[in-house]
């Protein structure tokens, strides 16, 4: 799963707080592997002559678990690539920052994550290599919103796209059937199909006859993410002004959410914390809004236990939460071999690869009629057939307009806002005049 989950402060205050507790500060958070965790910079030689390039990404991207790296060392026997992983983007973007604004102390390819992107597309794309004008890449292999997300005014693109975030809902069928609700993918569904207002109804039948100690779903946050991803004016219009205080998509989004909070439906959760996790082992909830990184998540979270009782159906409008691109940096020390991996690792056939290894769903249409794509069926979760369910959101995502502190915004709605009113009882009028602070306080404008 890569996507932070924690809220942001102004940038200076954060690049500053690196800047005094330097490796104390990262080491709760960062898996110190390589040049790029450990500031020492770029590539260099293995001692055997070959070209190391040196690669910095945040979560588990799944290249090496997929075998890419290996494959990509086999077909390039002058190559040795070295991965350096930071765990979390909160810590890994900062830090980013940091080695971009000195020039020095970074990796050969750096990750960002799509929250950051429009941030590095529009103010630090200088700081990159034009990855539009080289070998191998041509702009129709992906969708088309997405190489727009880091693509700056002038035309020149700082990263390519590597996997999406198209959400799916997933499922209890055991505790859909004991509420008296179908359990057939296709029927669930139809349940809530074009509007998520049905969603919410559905979650009002399912409280009716809901079994002992369940809930329909696990957080007025995860409804208000599932919901705002699939508008794409939020935060910020297509000119980049600020509108998240009188925007329809997160007005909307916020009516939803509270109420299924003030309507019982939810089990009062934060998301990506202990109870939620526990949540999932003790089958708490019946319903979660599922980007394909949740699969793996919820696989992990629930057990044995919760093996084909999970299943997988399309959300009520097609809509992305989450998603990466990888990049070169001007300052790498090894541009030009970066750029030959970047552009490989990328293309179509090893994205679909990845998706095969790691349900990475691809930013590469073409890859969605490849085998490993089309065929794909989860075991964990009843047979669903993955591969079609998000490839046909992914064909139905709009192009989302990303503001520079996309983030902050985000973060504040549903991890003050929207928390309050799920754990606390306030009611919304409060919370949404603490969220509105949050975010003057935690934002530039």
């Amino acid at each position: 799963m890569r996507g932070s989950t924690c809220t942001y402060r102004r940038r200076a205050v954060v690049l500053g707080a690196f800047a005094a507790l330097g490796a104390h500060l990262l080491g709760g958070c960062a898996r110190d592997d390589g040049p790029a965790a450990s500031g020492t910079g770029g590539a260099g030689s293995d001692g055997s002559g070959k070209t190391t390039i040196t690669i910095g990404t945040f979560g588990v991207f799944g290249y090496k678990q997929a075998g890419l790296y290996a494959e990509y060392e086999r077909l390039h026997p002058d190559v040795t690539i070295k991965e350096s992983v930071i765990e979390r983007n909160d810590a890994y973007y900062p830090q980013l920052l940091t080695h971009l604004a000195a020039g020095g102390g970074l990796a050969d390819i750096q990750a960002v994550e799509v929250a950051n992107i429009n941030e590095v597309a529009t103010t630090l794309s200088g700081k990159f290599e034009d990855l539009s004008k080289a070998a191998g890449v041509r702009r129709s292999d992906w969708l088309d919103w997405k190489w727009q997300q880091a693509t700056d005014r002038k035309g020149r693109t700082v990263g390519l796209g590597t996997d999406i975030g198209p959400i799916a809902m997933c499922y209890r069928k055991d505790l859909f059937k004991k509420a008296g609700l179908p359990t057939d993918r296709e029927a669930v569904g139809r349940l809530w199909a074009g509007d998520w207002q049905k969603y919410i109804d559905t979650g009002k039948a399912y409280k009716k006859r809901a079994p002992a100690g369940t809930v329909f779903t696990d957080s007025a946050a995860g409804v208000y993410n599932a919901s705002i991803h699939a508008y794409p004016e939020r935060y910020y219009d297509r000119r980049g002004k600020p509108i998240y205080a009188k925007s329809p998509a997160v007005k909307a989004s916020w009516d939803l959410a509270v109420q299924a909070a003030r309507g019982g439906l939810t089990a009062r959760l934060k998301q990506f914390e202990k109870p939620w996790d526990q949540a999932y082992a003790n089958g708490r909830f019946a319903t979660v809004a599922c980007p394909p990184w949740m699969l793996g998540y919820i696989k992990e979270k629930a057990g044995e236990a919760g093996r084909n009782k999970w299943d997988v159906a399309a959300a009520p409008r097609p809509a992305n939460w989450g998603g990466s691109f990888i990049g070169v940096p001007k300052a790498a020390r090894h541009k030009a071999a970066a750029v030959s991996l970047a552009v490989w690792l990328t293309a179509p056939a090893q994205q679909a690869k990845l998706f095969d290894r790691q349900a990475s769903i691809p930013s590469t249409p073409s890859s969605y009629d490849m085998p490993q794509v089309r065929n794909a069926r989860h075991p964990y979760f009843g047979g669903a057939p993955t591969g079609r369910i998000f490839a046909a959101a992914a064909k139905g995502i709009p192009t989302l307009v990303i503001g520079p502190d996309e983030q902050q915004i985000g973060t504040a709605f549903t991890d003050i806002g929207l928390l309050q009113i799920d754990q606390q009882g306030r009611s919304p009028r409060e919370a949404w005049k603490a969220t509105q602070k949050e975010i003057e306080n935690a934002v530039d404008e």
